[in-house]
């Protein structure tokens, strides 16, 4: 079966929100760790400054993937990401299409998680690269379950 959607393009606010939260739920063990270290650290030495240290740290640190993020939304590599795009979805491949006459395609293997949101699925290729698939874009509904089911399939999601 081939799925052909709509064609779509990706906000840049939804992208920085999307790949930031990505990110996040990647690396939230870095918090666990901080919170770990911090309780130890104030047992040693009880004071308000270690908390607030690491307020800011978390601060730094969420600020530092929100600019990288928004650069990539400034760069001229990053500019395909954001153009309007059709999408052909088959068990082997993605082939992201700009018209009819121009297309990339995308291996599942190249795909590293996917996320599926309450209306919208989310394939990272990497913590930069993403393709968000809003469920509105499908023609009908058993195309929604059809990639929901390769994404089984190939083991992106639960």
């Amino acid at each position: 079966m081939v799925v052909k959607t709509k064609n779509y393009k990706l906000d840049k606010k939804a992208y920085i929100r999307l790949a930031l939260r990505g990110v996040l739920k990647q690396q939230g063990w870095i918090a666990l760790l901080a919170a770990v270290a911090i309780s130890m650290l104030y047992f040693w030495i009880p004071s308000i400054w270690w908390f607030i240290t690491a307020l800011l740290g978390l601060g730094l640190y969420l600020l530092f993937w929100w600019i990288q993020f928004f650069g990539v939304t400034q760069l001229e590599q990053g500019r395909m990401l954001f153009e309007k795009f059709s999408y052909e979805i088959t068990s082997q491949q993605i082939l992201m299409k700009k018209n009819p006459r121009e297309g990339m395609p995308i291996k599942w293997d190249q795909i590293r998680r996917a996320t599926v949101g309450k209306d919208y699925f989310v394939l990272f290729l990497n913590k930069v690269q993403l393709i968000h698939l809003p469920f509105r874009i499908f023609n009908t509904e058993n195309e929604r379950k059809f990639v929901h089911s390769i994404l089984r399939t190939k083991g992106l999601v639960k």
